[in-house]
């Protein structure tokens, strides 16, 4: 998987993308990062790359004659179109579904927006997917990358050491994750389940199942119910 992300602050995109899990697939070659600066794109001497907005208003537009000159660009370095994904709060809600949709992707190119937005003609001419990370406005579409960097990552073959993670993580089965413990057996006057300490593997994994039913009816009625109503309807 290689990523590009087309923002006016690519430090801002390396610096998450050089720690933890993600920085350690980076070093082996699980994936690849180029954060390409729009300003490299445009003409103005002083690499401005934003102007006021026709019809008056505040803030200020990002133009649309560098954003396409980059996009150009990294067309040529692929070699194909790619598929461009523009992180803004009016495209559809990213989800797990839509990670492991991405994943299938040889290459993503990522588009940051900034001040008020990008100008729509470019936004016409080259994006293919609107998406938010959730109803709130946020300084840039860097964090938005970032967050979907780190969840399409997950899946990508050989970047989480045990190879079962991805699976059993919340979203990954519609439902959200089971209670985890670990050592001592008792703290704080609370002690690990019984069952998880029996050894017993298909035990641990009913009760595993029925955690995570629990928790998400409790916590997330709505993603319970979409399972509820998917797990009746396959049901023979």
């Amino acid at each position: 998987m290689k990523y590009y992300v087309m923002t006016l602050f690519p430090d801002l995109i390396e610096a998450g993308m050089n720690t933890s899990i993600l920085g350690r697939a980076r070093k082996e070659g699980k994936i690849e990062v180029k954060a390409v600066d729009i300003r490299d794109y445009t003409l103005d001497k002083h690499r401005k790359v934003d102007d006021y907005p026709y019809g008056g208003g505040a803030g200020m537009v990002v133009e649309a004659e560098p954003v396409y000159r980059c996009y150009e660009s990294l067309c040529s370095e692929i070699g194909k179109t790619p598929r461009v994904v523009c992180l803004t709060p009016q495209g559809e809600v990213f989800s797990q579904k839509l990670a492991q949709e991405f994943v299938r992707e040889e290459e993503l190119v990522f588009l940051c927006g900034h001040y008020e937005g990008i100008d729509e003609r470019v936004l016409e001419e080259i994006v293919t997917d609107y998406v938010s990370i959730g109803d709130y406005v946020l300084t840039g579409g860097e964090l938005p990358a970032l967050v979907m960097m780190d969840a399409i990552s997950r899946l990508v073959p050989g970047v989480l050491n045990n190879g079962e993670s991805a699976g059993e993580e919340s979203f990954s089965a519609g439902l959200l994750e089971y209670p985890q413990y670990t050592r001592p057996p008792e703290i704080l006057g609370r002690k690990v389940p019984e069952v998880l300490l029996s050894g017993h593997h298909e035990k641990i994994r009913k009760w595993r199942q029925e955690q995570s039913e629990i928790r998400t009816r409790e916590r997330r009625p709505d993603l319970y119910e979409s399972w509820r109503k998917e797990n009746l309807l396959f049901k023979p």
